[in-house]
């Protein structure tokens, strides 16, 4: 896929990064909506049907787009897509059962956390250094955290927000492992998680005894949720963050964490409690001062 913007006007060519970007955060908002509208399948049956859906689309986009096969593209990544690759699918299985057991304003909003974990993590593992600014975040979105999870200290909800956190977790080491193998590109990455997801759940559902057809309904959900709310959203991503630094990317892509929770108001007249809507805006304000701080420092070139 190439872009349709002209390298020589930077304004035209962030605009249509703007707007990549956007429409993905708003495919990716879809993800809550998406799963209240499943009516019998589990979170093993869910993710088999999405994961089969997103490896087969990103298999045929990946093809056209470079001419190789996307699994040459990951062996020559290394080990590191691997990691992304199975760190994703846990990141995918703590976010499926999180929307399923508790609000979607909730498992959004700590869904949002994975950036700092991220800067945690590559200060650990990569010995990156954390900005000051990143580091107050982090202490804030923790505040915030700690007053959303506050109501939740018992059955499915704190099973719900743990699970979010583990997905968050689960997308952080993603983000590692990409800077550890020092790749620019996701999507070879993101097909193996959706090939390993599929192969794992399969297992799952078979050892289980979950049945692998589903209802018309429940697998055209599914299957449209890989393709469309992931896939298509991964690569207006990908194209968008071409095009703009770091810091506007953190603060476009809340619009994901603020339209999730307003979708399944609109159609589901699903509400959040007060703990949620207090401690997710103090976690927003965390992520909105962060990047914009981070605006101010000029942006590392994109290499890989």
């Amino acid at each position: 896929m190439t872009a349709t913007a002209d390298p020589a006007d930077p304004s035209e060519s962030r605009g249509a990064g703007v707007i990549y970007v956007l429409i993905a955060g708003v495919l990716w908002s879809t993800v809550g909506l998406g799963i209240r509208l499943i009516e019998d399948a589990v979170v093993w049956q869910i993710l088999l049907y999405r994961s089969a859906a997103l490896a087969a689309f990103l298999y045929v986009v990946i093809r056209l787009r470079s001419g190789e096969s996307p699994f040459a593209q990951a062996r020559r990544i290394g080990w590191p897509a691997v990691i992304a690759g199975l760190s994703l699918v846990g990141a995918y299985s703590g976010a499926i059962y999180a929307l399923q057991v508790t609000s979607v304003a909730n498992a959004m909003l700590l869904f949002a956390t994975a950036p700092f974990m991220a800067a945690a993590l590559g200060r650990v593992i990569l010995g990156e250094p954390v900005r000051r600014a990143t580091t107050i975040a982090i202490a804030v979105a923790l505040f915030g955290i700690a007053i959303m999870v506050a109501d939740k200290f018992h059955g499915a909800a704190l099973a719900g927000s743990l699970a979010a956190l583990a997905s968050a977790f689960g997308f952080a080491v993603f983000t590692i492992a990409l800077r550890w193998g020092k790749s620019g590109e996701m999507l070879p990455a993101v097909f193996l998680s959706g090939v390993f997801a599929t192969i794992i759940t399969l297992v799952i559902c078979l050892v289980l005894g979950l049945p692998l057809i589903l209802t018309p309904r429940d697998g055209g959900i599914a299957m449209g949720m890989g393709m469309f709310q992931v896939g298509a959203g991964l690569i207006l991503y990908t194209l968008g963050s071409r095009r703009l630094p770091a810091a506007e990317l953190a603060l476009l892509s809340m619009a994901e964490v603020l339209l999730g929770p307003f979708w399944v108001w609109l159609f589901m007249g699903e509400t959040a409690t007060l703990n949620t809507l207090i401690g997710g805006g103090v976690l927003l304000a965390a992520i909105a001062g962060n990047a914009i701080s981070g605006a101010r420092r000029r942006p590392p070139p994109i290499t890989g």
